[in-house]
């Protein structure tokens, strides 16, 4: 097995020789890649939110602190790391050995020291904050030129093997909390809090490791595509739903499960969508083609959704017919999935525009060889969208007895991410190596 430092060396080798053409065009000498600086919370107060490093510092190096730096010239890079005095924080310790191991190192305490080592030439500082660059004594113009970010923000959208093998790590760790999950809800009654916080300590992270706020929903809960105001009491649902992932080296997994519990007939019906939405996932994966368009997937969601709600019976008319008249958005109202990477929703989701009917769709772009992208088709009982297609021309489309009852369940999202490979299968799916079902009722 090649080792993570291997990896890692053979990544920043692809990185530099990416950049040094990025800096030819762009005519510089080098670029400054700052790590981020600390964000106040409210200015009525004086507390920090956790450092969300800037991606293109973090796709050199996976460091949360702030106020560090990545230079890069055409020959080499070098990392600046502050050594922090603070007797009220500090960071922890470093769990990216292997970075030391490849890049050259230093520590600074005086941003002088790193204003003093900068390059001679022309100059180009990458930061989330443009008085960065004054404080290093680079001219305004120096901060985010768009020359060299059209030539660098790409590159993420193509991961590397060491990318890959994170973006893999990040699923391993996330699988392990939606297991510990389903066996929880299989086993007993739980708040959504104390589901939330079996995830962290499953996964072994804090709140603030996770790439995003939890979303642990029970019953009609579900139906919130965003759930995090979690009920702290048990309540003897018959649905969770649970998107969640986790990160490793700065990369994030973003997973979703869906599982239902129960044997009579409202049960019964959610477990005939569950196991198709399941049956609708897998098949959507497996028909990802090089070169053809993200949109493709996300119509065909739709189709899909058709289908599967005229066989519950939750919608009278024919499958086309419910896409046209946006009956099916009214069930399954987002993208089908987006972009992943060091950031959950990452680079590279919007090279293409879409159609009008797919204006919920994340971004479009062509499949290539190297792209990280997720598969999250879902269907709802959203009961702000219920309520407009009641008052449209949709209304008659839909079999309202039957919407009344699933409703309580709230309902199904089942998300795997995937790696765009070109092999005999175009995907490797990172999500089912560790969560062979995604959606289940565990009675």
């Amino acid at each position: 097995m090649t080792s993570l430092t291997a990896l890692y060396r053979d990544h920043a080798a692809t990185l530099l020789a990416a950049y040094a053409r990025a800096l030819e065009t762009a005519e510089l000498d080098a670029v400054v890649l700052h790590s981020g600086s600390p964000q106040k919370r409210t200015v009525f107060d004086d507390q920090y939110w956790p450092l969300r490093p800037v991606p293109h510092f973090q796709h050199w190096a996976p460091i949360a602190e702030a106020d560090c730096f990545v230079i890069v010239t055409k020959e080499g890079a070098k990392l600046w790391r502050k050594k922090v005095t603070s007797v009220w924080e500090r960071p922890q310790p470093l769990s990216c050995p292997h970075v030391l191991e490849v890049l050259s190192a230093c520590m600074f305490k005086e941003l002088d020291e790193v204003r003093a080592a900068l390059p001679k030439g022309r100059l180009a500082l990458v930061s989330e904050n443009a008085a960065v660059a004054e404080r290093l004594g680079l001219d305004a113009s120096a901060w985010n030129p768009e020359r060299l970010m059209k030539e660098i923000d790409p590159l993420r959208a193509r991961k590397t093997p060491y990318e890959a093998h994170c973006l893999r790590v990040a699923n391993e760790i996330a699988a392990h909390g939606h297991r510990t999950l389903e066996e929880a809800f299989r086993d007993g009654d739980h708040s959504e809090l104390d589901l939330h916080l079996a995830f962290l300590k499953a996964t072994r992270q804090d709140a603030t490791d996770t790439p995003y706020t939890n979303i642990v929903a029970v019953g009609e809960n579900a139906a919130i595509l965003h759930h995090i105001s979690y009920e702290r009491n048990p309540r003897g649902a018959q649905s969770l739903l649970v998107d969640a992932g986790a990160t490793y080296m700065g990369y994030c997994s973003d997973i979703t499960r869906t599982w239902a519990k129960g044997t009579n007939e409202v049960a019964n019906k959610f477990t005939f969508l569950l196991e198709r939405v399941e049956k609708m996932q897998q098949d959507l994966c497996h028909s990802v083609q090089l070169g053809q368009a993200y949109e493709v997937l996300h119509n065909a969601a739709h189709l899909e959704v058709a289908n599967i709600l005229r066989d519950a019976g939750v919608i009278n008319v024919p499958a086309q017919e419910a896409v046209d008249r946006g009956v099916t958005r009214t069930f399954f109202p987002h993208g089908l999935g987006h972009s992943l990477g060091l950031q959950c929703h990452d680079i590279g989701c919007a090279e293409m525009p879409t159609e009008t009917k797919s204006s919920a769709l994340r971004g479009n772009f062509p499949i290539r060889v190297g792209q990280s992208f997720t598969i999250e088709p879902g269907i709802y009982f959203i009961d702000t969208l219920l309520d407009q297609a009641r008052a449209d021309e949709r209304s008659s489309a839909i079999v309202w007895r039957e919407v009344e009852q699933l409703a309580v369940l709230g309902g199904i999202r089942i998300e795997d991410d995937l790696l765009v490979t070109g092999g005999p299968s175009v995907v490797e799916n990172f999500t089912r190596d560790y969560l062979p079902l995604g959606g289940a009722n565990v009675s």
